[in-house]
């Protein structure tokens, strides 16, 4: 079974799957943040690493996808292969920061791994307003998200919902993040769990 946790950054998406991992005993799959040796250059010269950091997380996301089917283990992943083609990579080309020949490229690649790998079993999106974004980014000081501005935020939160209303890939869960606090509080980490415990009994 391959669970998957999609929203926006600062969502809480680690977060949940971290807490989730725990609680169902499932195989945690993170993305790739720490390591990444592109992510700092891209937040300070958009224009010119966007193409290289989108082809990194593509490959590393491909490769967790084929780990976690050949694995056969229930597993949850932190973001999908789908948000970098549908929402980030998108973005940065309609913002001007990814060439043509560039994104055409990468959309080639994306739709040659599509065909190989299986959609998640279930997906849950955690929807968050703006503000509620800005306050989580904020509140976890990564450096290299300081220079994300609001306009940034707020296209790919355009783009994830219009993503939303079309996936039909497989059952889908949205979890509305902005009134909930599924860190502190056992009831709203306990009405998920609950939700997601309908959605996957109704799997098999």
């Amino acid at each position: 079974m391959h669970i998957a946790v999609a929203g926006n950054i600062g969502a809480g998406k680690t977060t949940l799957t971290k807490l989730l991992s725990k609680h169902f005993k499932w195989e945690a799959h993170f993305e790739d943040v720490v390591d990444n040796p592109y992510l700092d250059d891209f937040y300070h010269q958009m224009e010119r690493w966007s193409f290289n950091l989108q082809i990194y997380f593509l490959n590393s996301r491909f490769r967790q996808v084929l780990q976690i089917r050949e694995s056969g283990k229930a597993t949850i992943q932190d973001r999908t292969i789908y948000e970098d083609a549908h929402i980030f990579a998108p973005n940065l080309h309609t913002m001007g920061l990814m060439t043509n020949r560039d994104f055409n490229n990468y959309k080639s690649l994306f739709d040659l791994m599509e065909d190989l790998v299986g959609a998640p079993d279930l997906l849950i999106y955690l929807r968050s307003s703006i503000p509620n974004l800005v306050n989580q980014i904020h509140k976890r000081g990564r450096e290299y998200e300081n220079s994300i501005s609001i306009d940034y935020l707020s296209r790919l939160n355009e783009r994830y919902e219009a993503w939303i209303q079309t996936y039909d890939k497989g059952k889908l869960l949205i979890i509305d993040v902005d009134n909930i606090n599924f860190v502190d509080n056992p009831e709203d980490l306990g009405m998920i769990i609950n939700r997601i415990d309908a959605e996957i009994n109704g799997l098999f």
